[in-house]
Protein backbone atom coordinates (compact mmCIF):
# COMPACT_ATOMS: atom_id res chain seq x y z
CA UNK A 1 0.00 0.00 0.00
CA UNK A 2 1.69 3.43 -0.90
CA UNK A 3 -0.78 5.67 0.36
CA UNK A 4 -2.64 5.26 3.89
CA UNK A 5 -6.03 6.20 3.72
CA UNK A 6 -7.65 8.64 6.30
CA UNK A 7 -10.08 11.07 6.80
CA UNK A 8 -9.28 14.66 8.40
CA UNK A 9 -11.54 17.32 10.03
CA UNK A 10 -11.05 20.29 8.05
CA UNK A 11 -13.51 22.87 9.39
CA UNK A 12 -10.80 23.99 11.82
CA UNK A 13 -7.63 23.41 9.66
CA UNK A 14 -5.97 26.32 7.25
CA UNK A 15 -4.99 25.25 3.88
CA UNK A 16 -3.34 27.04 0.97
CA UNK A 17 -4.15 26.52 -2.38
CA UNK A 18 -1.41 28.25 -5.04
CA UNK A 19 -3.55 28.27 -8.19
CA UNK A 20 -6.23 30.48 -9.84
CA UNK A 21 -7.54 28.20 -12.58
CA UNK A 22 -9.42 25.38 -13.69
CA UNK A 23 -7.13 22.65 -12.02
CA UNK A 24 -7.29 24.69 -8.79
CA UNK A 25 -11.33 25.12 -9.37
CA UNK A 26 -11.60 21.14 -8.58
CA UNK A 27 -9.71 21.36 -5.48
CA UNK A 28 -11.57 24.43 -3.83
CA UNK A 29 -14.79 22.66 -4.69
CA UNK A 30 -13.82 19.90 -2.62
CA UNK A 31 -11.99 21.55 -0.05
CA UNK A 32 -14.96 23.80 0.65
CA UNK A 33 -17.49 20.93 0.97
CA UNK A 34 -15.20 20.05 3.78
CA UNK A 35 -15.09 23.99 5.38
CA UNK A 36 -11.72 24.26 4.97
CA UNK A 37 -10.41 27.55 6.09
CA UNK A 38 -8.79 28.35 2.34
CA UNK A 39 -5.45 31.05 1.53
CA UNK A 40 -5.64 30.83 -2.33
CA UNK A 41 -2.62 32.66 -3.76
CA UNK A 42 -2.95 33.78 -7.64
CA UNK A 43 -2.49 36.89 -10.14
CA UNK A 44 -5.86 36.24 -11.45
CA UNK A 45 -8.69 33.86 -10.96
CA UNK A 46 -11.68 31.78 -13.24
CA UNK A 47 -15.03 33.75 -13.10
CA UNK A 48 -15.86 30.29 -11.23
CA UNK A 49 -13.48 31.14 -8.56
CA UNK A 50 -14.35 34.42 -8.38
CA UNK A 51 -17.65 33.77 -7.75
CA UNK A 52 -16.78 31.41 -5.50
CA UNK A 53 -14.60 34.03 -3.45
CA UNK A 54 -17.43 36.57 -2.79
CA UNK A 55 -19.98 34.45 -1.61
CA UNK A 56 -17.92 32.25 0.90
CA UNK A 57 -16.63 33.67 3.93
CA UNK A 58 -14.04 30.72 4.63
CA UNK A 59 -11.84 31.94 2.12
CA UNK A 60 -8.89 34.71 1.89
CA UNK A 61 -7.31 35.98 -1.14
CA UNK A 62 -3.67 36.94 -2.30
CA UNK A 63 -3.50 38.37 -5.35
CA UNK A 64 -0.42 38.19 -6.21
CA UNK A 65 2.44 35.67 -7.79
CA UNK A 66 3.47 32.96 -5.49
CA UNK A 67 6.66 33.71 -3.42
CA UNK A 68 8.13 32.25 -0.69
CA UNK A 69 6.89 33.71 2.19
CA UNK A 70 3.17 33.34 1.56
CA UNK A 71 3.93 30.13 2.68
CA UNK A 72 3.89 29.15 6.95
CA UNK A 73 3.83 26.34 9.32
CA UNK A 74 0.00 27.68 9.76
CA UNK A 75 -1.04 25.57 7.19
CA UNK A 76 -2.20 21.82 7.56
CA UNK A 77 -1.07 21.09 4.04
CA UNK A 78 -0.28 23.20 0.75
CA UNK A 79 -2.30 22.42 -2.68
CA UNK A 80 0.34 23.47 -5.86
CA UNK A 81 -2.24 23.50 -8.61
CA UNK A 82 -0.89 26.19 -10.62
CA UNK A 83 -0.11 25.81 -14.58
CA UNK A 84 3.31 25.72 -14.25
CA UNK A 85 5.05 23.10 -13.94
CA UNK A 86 8.65 23.92 -12.90
CA UNK A 87 6.55 26.11 -10.09
CA UNK A 88 4.66 23.65 -8.82
CA UNK A 89 8.17 21.78 -8.17
CA UNK A 90 9.06 24.89 -6.49
CA UNK A 91 6.25 24.84 -4.40
CA UNK A 92 6.60 21.31 -3.41
CA UNK A 93 10.66 22.17 -2.60
CA UNK A 94 9.46 25.09 -0.23
CA UNK A 95 6.62 22.89 1.38
CA UNK A 96 9.01 20.17 2.17
CA UNK A 97 11.62 22.41 3.72
CA UNK A 98 9.00 23.84 6.24
CA UNK A 99 7.91 20.29 7.05
CA UNK A 100 4.52 20.90 5.68
CA UNK A 101 2.42 18.36 3.41
CA UNK A 102 1.95 18.62 0.33
CA UNK A 103 -0.75 17.98 -2.85
CA UNK A 104 0.92 18.92 -6.41
CA UNK A 105 -2.04 18.26 -9.09
CA UNK A 106 -1.27 15.91 -11.54
CA UNK A 107 2.10 14.80 -9.96
CA UNK A 108 1.85 12.18 -7.89
CA UNK A 109 5.66 11.07 -7.37
CA UNK A 110 6.31 14.77 -5.80
CA UNK A 111 2.88 14.65 -3.48
CA UNK A 112 3.36 13.82 0.46
CA UNK A 113 -0.71 12.79 0.09
CA UNK A 114 -3.48 12.74 -3.15
CA UNK A 115 -6.72 13.17 -3.34
CA UNK A 116 -9.38 10.32 -3.91
CA UNK A 117 -12.19 10.03 -5.86
CA UNK A 118 -14.71 10.50 -3.55
CA UNK A 119 -18.63 9.09 -3.36
CA UNK A 120 -21.22 11.23 -0.77
CA UNK A 121 -23.69 9.55 0.58
CA UNK A 122 -24.92 12.33 3.55
CA UNK A 123 -22.84 11.84 5.92
CA UNK A 124 -21.09 8.62 4.64
CA UNK A 125 -18.09 9.09 2.56
CA UNK A 126 -16.26 6.63 0.52
CA UNK A 127 -12.98 7.62 -1.29
CA UNK A 128 -11.02 5.30 -4.06
CA UNK A 129 -7.96 5.71 -5.05
CA UNK A 130 -5.23 3.99 -7.27
CA UNK A 131 -2.36 5.33 -6.26
CA UNK A 132 -1.99 8.30 -8.82
CA UNK A 133 -1.67 5.50 -11.21
CA UNK A 134 -4.98 6.40 -12.78
CA UNK A 135 -7.66 8.97 -11.92
CA UNK A 136 -9.67 8.31 -14.30
CA UNK A 137 -10.02 4.25 -13.36
CA UNK A 138 -10.76 5.23 -9.64
CA UNK A 139 -13.70 7.83 -10.89
CA UNK A 140 -14.88 4.77 -13.26
CA UNK A 141 -14.59 2.66 -10.03
CA UNK A 142 -16.67 5.45 -7.81
CA UNK A 143 -19.15 5.67 -10.74
CA UNK A 144 -19.84 1.48 -10.56
CA UNK A 145 -19.90 2.09 -5.93
CA UNK A 146 -22.57 5.04 -7.05
CA UNK A 147 -24.64 2.28 -8.24
CA UNK A 148 -24.36 -0.18 -5.75
CA UNK A 149 -24.99 2.28 -3.26
CA UNK A 150 -27.75 4.08 -3.42
CA UNK A 151 -28.42 7.71 -2.05
CA UNK A 152 -30.51 6.67 0.52
CA UNK A 153 -28.21 5.13 2.22
CA UNK A 154 -27.20 8.99 3.47
CA UNK A 155 -30.54 9.21 5.17
CA UNK A 156 -30.25 5.74 6.88
CA UNK A 157 -26.95 6.78 8.40
CA UNK A 158 -28.68 10.41 9.27
CA UNK A 159 -31.40 8.06 11.00
CA UNK A 160 -29.11 6.01 12.40
CA UNK A 161 -27.03 8.99 13.81
CA UNK A 162 -30.10 9.74 15.57
CA UNK A 163 -30.80 6.64 17.04
CA UNK A 164 -27.86 5.89 18.85
CA UNK A 165 -27.87 7.52 21.73
CA UNK A 166 -31.19 6.49 22.48
CA UNK A 167 -30.14 2.78 21.77
CA UNK A 168 -27.11 2.81 23.82
CA UNK A 169 -29.34 3.98 27.14
CA UNK A 170 -31.95 1.14 26.67
CA UNK A 171 -28.53 -1.44 25.88
CA UNK A 172 -25.55 -0.57 28.34
CA UNK A 173 -24.05 -3.46 27.28
CA UNK A 174 -21.50 -3.16 24.09
CA UNK A 175 -22.16 -6.57 23.02
CA UNK A 176 -26.15 -6.13 22.78
CA UNK A 177 -25.54 -2.51 20.87
CA UNK A 178 -23.63 -4.10 18.64
CA UNK A 179 -25.59 -7.32 18.05
CA UNK A 180 -28.71 -5.24 18.01
CA UNK A 181 -27.46 -2.68 15.16
CA UNK A 182 -25.88 -6.01 13.03
CA UNK A 183 -30.02 -7.18 13.07
CA UNK A 184 -31.07 -4.06 12.75
CA UNK A 185 -28.84 -2.56 9.23
CA UNK A 186 -29.67 -6.45 7.67
CA UNK A 187 -33.41 -6.66 7.70
CA UNK A 188 -36.56 -5.08 7.44
CA UNK A 189 -35.72 -1.57 9.11
CA UNK A 190 -32.50 -1.22 6.07
CA UNK A 191 -35.86 -1.98 3.51
CA UNK A 192 -38.24 0.49 5.06
CA UNK A 193 -35.69 3.52 4.74
CA UNK A 194 -34.41 2.59 1.53
CA UNK A 195 -38.00 2.53 0.03
CA UNK A 196 -38.31 5.48 1.24
CA UNK A 197 -40.88 5.04 4.34
CA UNK A 198 -38.72 6.90 7.07
CA UNK A 199 -41.40 7.08 10.02
CA UNK A 200 -41.93 3.58 9.84
CA UNK A 201 -38.55 2.70 10.05
CA UNK A 202 -38.05 4.64 13.11
CA UNK A 203 -41.44 3.08 14.88
CA UNK A 204 -40.09 0.06 13.56
CA UNK A 205 -36.63 0.48 15.46
CA UNK A 206 -38.64 1.47 18.71
CA UNK A 207 -40.71 -1.71 18.47
CA UNK A 208 -37.57 -4.17 18.01
CA UNK A 209 -35.71 -2.65 20.87
CA UNK A 210 -38.72 -2.92 23.18
CA UNK A 211 -38.73 -6.52 22.65
CA UNK A 212 -34.68 -7.62 21.61
CA UNK A 213 -33.12 -10.71 22.62
CA UNK A 214 -29.69 -10.94 21.75
CA UNK A 215 -29.95 -14.66 21.61
CA UNK A 216 -33.14 -14.63 19.14
CA UNK A 217 -33.11 -15.09 15.63
CA UNK A 218 -33.98 -12.03 13.54
CA UNK A 219 -37.37 -11.83 11.63
CA UNK A 220 -36.97 -13.22 8.12
CA UNK A 221 -38.07 -12.21 4.67
CA UNK A 222 -38.40 -13.17 1.64
CA UNK A 223 -36.98 -11.06 -1.98
CA UNK A 224 -38.57 -12.03 -4.53
CA UNK A 225 -36.50 -10.48 -7.65
CA UNK A 226 -36.67 -10.68 -11.26
CA UNK A 227 -32.99 -11.04 -12.49
CA UNK A 228 -33.99 -9.43 -16.15
CA UNK A 229 -33.31 -11.47 -20.01
CA UNK A 230 -29.74 -12.22 -18.88
CA UNK A 231 -27.49 -9.18 -19.44
CA UNK A 232 -26.25 -8.91 -15.38
CA UNK A 233 -26.30 -4.83 -16.36
CA UNK A 234 -29.80 -5.38 -16.63
CA UNK A 235 -30.58 -5.42 -12.78
CA UNK A 236 -31.96 -2.91 -10.78
CA UNK A 237 -29.88 -1.32 -7.78
CA UNK A 238 -32.30 -2.58 -5.60
CA UNK A 239 -32.37 -6.04 -6.95
CA UNK A 240 -28.47 -6.00 -6.40
CA UNK A 241 -28.25 -4.79 -3.43
CA UNK A 242 -31.12 -7.64 -2.11
CA UNK A 243 -28.78 -10.50 -3.53
CA UNK A 244 -25.84 -8.90 -1.56
CA UNK A 245 -27.27 -9.57 1.88
CA UNK A 246 -29.42 -12.62 1.12
CA UNK A 247 -28.60 -15.26 3.65
CA UNK A 248 -30.05 -18.45 1.35
CA UNK A 249 -31.11 -18.16 -2.61
CA UNK A 250 -33.57 -19.98 -4.71
CA UNK A 251 -32.95 -19.74 -8.91
CA UNK A 252 -34.67 -20.86 -11.69
CA UNK A 253 -33.06 -22.32 -14.49
CA UNK A 254 -33.42 -19.22 -17.12
CA UNK A 255 -31.41 -17.24 -14.17
CA UNK A 256 -28.07 -17.07 -16.24
CA UNK A 257 -24.65 -17.77 -14.49
CA UNK A 258 -23.37 -14.23 -14.43
CA UNK A 259 -26.07 -13.18 -12.72
CA UNK A 260 -25.70 -15.75 -10.16
CA UNK A 261 -22.29 -14.97 -9.46
CA UNK A 262 -23.41 -11.42 -8.08
CA UNK A 263 -25.04 -13.61 -5.23
CA UNK A 264 -23.34 -13.16 -2.22
CA UNK A 265 -20.74 -15.10 -2.07
CA UNK A 266 -21.50 -16.85 1.41
CA UNK A 267 -24.86 -17.18 0.48
CA UNK A 268 -26.23 -21.24 0.45
CA UNK A 269 -27.76 -21.27 -2.96
CA UNK A 270 -30.32 -23.92 -3.88
CA UNK A 271 -31.25 -24.80 -7.33
CA UNK A 272 -34.71 -25.08 -8.17
CA UNK A 273 -35.37 -24.99 -12.00
CA UNK A 274 -37.47 -26.16 -13.88
CA UNK A 275 -37.47 -28.35 -17.39
CA UNK A 276 -40.13 -29.05 -19.67
CA UNK A 277 -41.16 -32.85 -18.16
CA UNK A 278 -38.23 -32.29 -15.62
CA UNK A 279 -39.45 -30.52 -13.03
CA UNK A 280 -36.20 -30.49 -10.17
CA UNK A 281 -38.16 -28.79 -7.44
CA UNK A 282 -42.18 -28.76 -8.06
CA UNK A 283 -43.43 -25.58 -7.68
CA UNK A 284 -45.63 -26.65 -3.99
CA UNK A 285 -42.36 -27.65 -2.52
CA UNK A 286 -40.42 -23.98 -3.93
CA UNK A 287 -43.34 -22.23 -1.81
CA UNK A 288 -42.95 -24.77 1.46
CA UNK A 289 -39.50 -23.96 1.30
CA UNK A 290 -39.54 -20.19 1.34
CA UNK A 291 -41.82 -20.16 4.15
CA UNK A 292 -39.91 -22.72 5.84
CA UNK A 293 -36.51 -20.96 5.31
CA UNK A 294 -38.09 -17.29 6.17
CA UNK A 295 -39.61 -18.94 9.44
CA UNK A 296 -36.12 -19.46 10.70
CA UNK A 297 -35.22 -16.24 10.47
CA UNK A 298 -33.34 -16.61 7.42
CA UNK A 299 -33.11 -13.76 4.60
CA UNK A 300 -34.40 -15.19 1.50
CA UNK A 301 -34.04 -14.39 -2.29
CA UNK A 302 -35.78 -16.10 -4.95
CA UNK A 303 -34.26 -15.35 -8.01
CA UNK A 304 -36.34 -15.78 -10.79
CA UNK A 305 -35.51 -15.19 -14.42
CA UNK A 306 -37.20 -12.08 -16.37
CA UNK A 307 -40.05 -10.55 -14.23
CA UNK A 308 -41.26 -12.60 -11.43
CA UNK A 309 -44.93 -11.25 -12.09
CA UNK A 310 -45.17 -11.81 -15.80
CA UNK A 311 -45.41 -16.07 -16.45
CA UNK A 312 -43.09 -16.38 -13.38
CA UNK A 313 -45.46 -17.50 -10.95
CA UNK A 314 -44.56 -15.52 -8.29
CA UNK A 315 -48.32 -14.74 -7.88
CA UNK A 316 -48.54 -17.91 -6.35
CA UNK A 317 -45.60 -17.62 -4.10
CA UNK A 318 -46.65 -14.50 -2.81
CA UNK A 319 -49.94 -15.83 -1.64
CA UNK A 320 -48.34 -18.85 0.16
CA UNK A 321 -45.83 -16.23 1.55
CA UNK A 322 -49.18 -14.20 2.74
CA UNK A 323 -51.37 -17.16 4.41
CA UNK A 324 -48.34 -17.89 6.37
CA UNK A 325 -47.93 -14.09 7.81
CA UNK A 326 -44.16 -13.86 6.20
CA UNK A 327 -43.17 -10.63 5.30
CA UNK A 328 -42.05 -10.20 1.47
CA UNK A 329 -40.68 -7.77 -1.24
CA UNK A 330 -41.29 -7.86 -4.75
CA UNK A 331 -38.35 -6.65 -7.08
CA UNK A 332 -39.19 -6.14 -11.36
CA UNK A 333 -37.24 -7.20 -13.18
CA UNK A 334 -36.83 -6.75 -17.48
CA UNK A 335 -38.97 -9.08 -18.69
CA UNK A 336 -37.63 -10.91 -21.44
CA UNK A 337 -40.16 -10.19 -24.13
CA UNK A 338 -38.23 -6.41 -23.29
CA UNK A 339 -35.35 -7.08 -23.28
CA UNK A 340 -34.67 -9.36 -25.97
CA UNK A 341 -36.65 -7.62 -28.29
CA UNK A 342 -34.55 -4.07 -27.50
CA UNK A 343 -31.21 -6.35 -27.62
CA UNK A 344 -32.35 -7.64 -31.53
CA UNK A 345 -33.32 -4.22 -32.87
CA UNK A 346 -37.29 -5.10 -32.80
CA UNK A 347 -39.66 -2.87 -31.39
CA UNK A 348 -42.39 -4.38 -29.68
CA UNK A 349 -44.54 -1.31 -31.01
CA UNK A 350 -43.91 1.09 -34.00
CA UNK A 351 -46.45 3.99 -35.10
CA UNK A 352 -46.06 2.76 -38.29
CA UNK A 353 -46.47 -1.20 -37.87
CA UNK A 354 -47.71 -1.81 -34.45
CA UNK A 355 -49.96 -0.37 -31.79
CA UNK A 356 -50.69 -2.84 -29.36
CA UNK A 357 -48.64 -6.19 -27.75
CA UNK A 358 -49.58 -9.17 -26.50
CA UNK A 359 -47.49 -11.57 -24.55
CA UNK A 360 -48.35 -15.03 -24.69
CA UNK A 361 -47.22 -18.29 -22.80
CA UNK A 362 -46.18 -20.89 -25.58
CA UNK A 363 -45.77 -23.43 -22.79
CA UNK A 364 -47.64 -27.37 -23.85
CA UNK A 365 -49.88 -28.63 -21.44
CA UNK A 366 -50.75 -32.41 -21.80
CA UNK A 367 -49.62 -31.43 -25.72
CA UNK A 368 -51.81 -28.97 -26.32
CA UNK A 369 -52.06 -25.27 -26.61
CA UNK A 370 -55.36 -23.66 -24.95
CA UNK A 371 -55.41 -20.25 -27.02
CA UNK A 372 -57.68 -17.45 -28.20
CA UNK A 373 -56.23 -17.75 -31.57
CA UNK A 374 -59.05 -15.15 -33.54
CA UNK A 375 -57.96 -12.32 -30.54
CA UNK A 376 -54.12 -12.86 -31.19
CA UNK A 377 -54.68 -12.14 -34.65
CA UNK A 378 -55.56 -8.45 -34.85
CA UNK A 379 -54.02 -5.46 -37.15
CA UNK A 380 -51.29 -3.53 -35.82
CA UNK A 381 -50.75 -5.73 -33.44
CA UNK A 382 -47.13 -7.97 -32.01
CA UNK A 383 -47.23 -11.49 -30.50
CA UNK A 384 -44.88 -12.47 -28.73
CA UNK A 385 -44.63 -15.99 -27.02
CA UNK A 386 -42.63 -17.17 -24.28
CA UNK A 387 -41.58 -20.60 -23.85
CA UNK A 388 -42.16 -21.14 -27.32
CA UNK A 389 -39.11 -23.44 -28.95
CA UNK A 390 -41.15 -26.66 -28.24
CA UNK A 391 -44.49 -25.79 -29.84
CA UNK A 392 -43.36 -23.46 -32.93
CA UNK A 393 -44.78 -25.67 -35.13
CA UNK A 394 -48.37 -25.62 -33.43
CA UNK A 395 -47.85 -21.98 -32.66
CA UNK A 396 -47.16 -21.45 -36.63
CA UNK A 397 -49.83 -24.07 -37.79
CA UNK A 398 -52.56 -22.56 -35.64
CA UNK A 399 -51.85 -19.08 -36.36
CA UNK A 400 -52.35 -19.59 -40.05
CA UNK A 401 -55.37 -21.42 -39.81
CA UNK A 402 -57.03 -19.25 -37.77
CA UNK A 403 -56.50 -16.06 -40.86
CA UNK A 404 -52.46 -14.75 -40.18
CA UNK A 405 -51.09 -13.57 -43.24
CA UNK A 406 -47.92 -16.68 -43.67
CA UNK A 407 -45.97 -14.10 -44.63
CA UNK A 408 -46.04 -11.90 -41.90
CA UNK A 409 -42.57 -11.53 -40.99
CA UNK A 410 -40.91 -13.32 -37.25
CA UNK A 411 -37.89 -13.96 -34.84
CA UNK A 412 -37.20 -16.23 -32.35
CA UNK A 413 -34.16 -15.14 -30.50
CA UNK A 414 -32.08 -17.41 -28.73
CA UNK A 415 -30.29 -16.67 -25.01
CA UNK A 416 -31.30 -12.72 -25.53
CA UNK A 417 -29.46 -9.60 -24.18
CA UNK A 418 -26.36 -12.02 -24.06
CA UNK A 419 -22.95 -13.04 -25.52
CA UNK A 420 -24.62 -16.51 -26.89
CA UNK A 421 -27.61 -14.02 -28.38
CA UNK A 422 -29.11 -15.50 -32.08
CA UNK A 423 -31.70 -14.10 -34.12
CA UNK A 424 -33.61 -16.28 -36.68
CA UNK A 425 -35.60 -14.26 -38.83
CA UNK A 426 -38.27 -15.52 -41.13
CA UNK A 427 -42.11 -15.56 -42.21
CA UNK A 428 -44.70 -17.38 -40.10
CA UNK A 429 -45.21 -20.41 -42.92
CA UNK A 430 -41.21 -21.11 -42.52
CA UNK A 431 -40.29 -20.48 -39.00
CA UNK A 432 -40.96 -24.11 -38.17
CA UNK A 433 -38.62 -25.65 -40.70
CA UNK A 434 -35.75 -23.05 -39.70
CA UNK A 435 -36.35 -23.91 -36.16
CA UNK A 436 -35.55 -27.53 -37.33
CA UNK A 437 -32.62 -26.99 -39.44
CA UNK A 438 -30.96 -24.38 -37.21
CA UNK A 439 -31.63 -26.09 -33.63
CA UNK A 440 -31.44 -22.81 -31.57
CA UNK A 441 -30.82 -23.56 -27.95
CA UNK A 442 -33.59 -22.78 -24.90
CA UNK A 443 -34.73 -19.93 -23.20
CA UNK A 444 -36.12 -18.30 -26.44
CA UNK A 445 -38.84 -15.75 -27.47
CA UNK A 446 -40.91 -15.58 -30.42
CA UNK A 447 -41.90 -12.44 -31.49
CA UNK A 448 -44.17 -12.00 -34.43
CA UNK A 449 -45.52 -8.74 -36.29
CA UNK A 450 -44.76 -6.42 -38.77
CA UNK A 451 -41.92 -4.26 -36.40
CA UNK A 452 -39.62 -7.75 -36.96
CA UNK A 453 -38.97 -6.17 -40.68
CA UNK A 454 -36.93 -3.24 -38.79
CA UNK A 455 -34.37 -5.60 -37.55
CA UNK A 456 -32.22 -5.27 -39.88
CA UNK A 457 -31.99 -1.37 -40.09
CA UNK A 458 -32.39 -0.80 -35.64
CA UNK A 459 -30.12 -4.10 -35.25
CA UNK A 460 -26.98 -2.58 -32.93
CA UNK A 461 -26.01 -5.94 -30.66
CA UNK A 462 -25.51 -8.33 -33.50
CA UNK A 463 -23.82 -11.52 -31.92
CA UNK A 464 -25.23 -13.80 -34.83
Amino acid sequence: MKYFPFFMELSKKSVLLIGGGEVAERKLDLLLKANAKLTIVSPEFTDYITELINNNNNITIITDNYKEEYMNNSYSFVIAATNNESLNEEIASHANHKGILVNVVDKPNICDFIFPSILERGPITVAVSTGGSSPVLARLLRTKLETLIPGAYGRLAKIVSENRIPVRKKLINSKSNRIFWEQMLNGKFVELVLSGQDDEAVKYLNQEIKIFDEQKKGEGEVYLVGAGPGDPDLLTFRALRLMQQADIALYDRLVHPSIIDLIRRDAQKIYVGKQRDNHTVRQEEINDLLVRYAKEGKRVLRLKGGDPFIFGRGGEEIDTLVDNNVSFQVVPGITSASGCSAYSGIPLTHRDHAQSCIFVTGHLKKGKLDLNWKKLIQPNQTIVFYMGLVSIDIICTQLIANGLDPKTPCALIQQGTTPSQKVYTSIVKDMSELVNEKKPLAPTIFIIGFVVSLRDKLNWFNTD
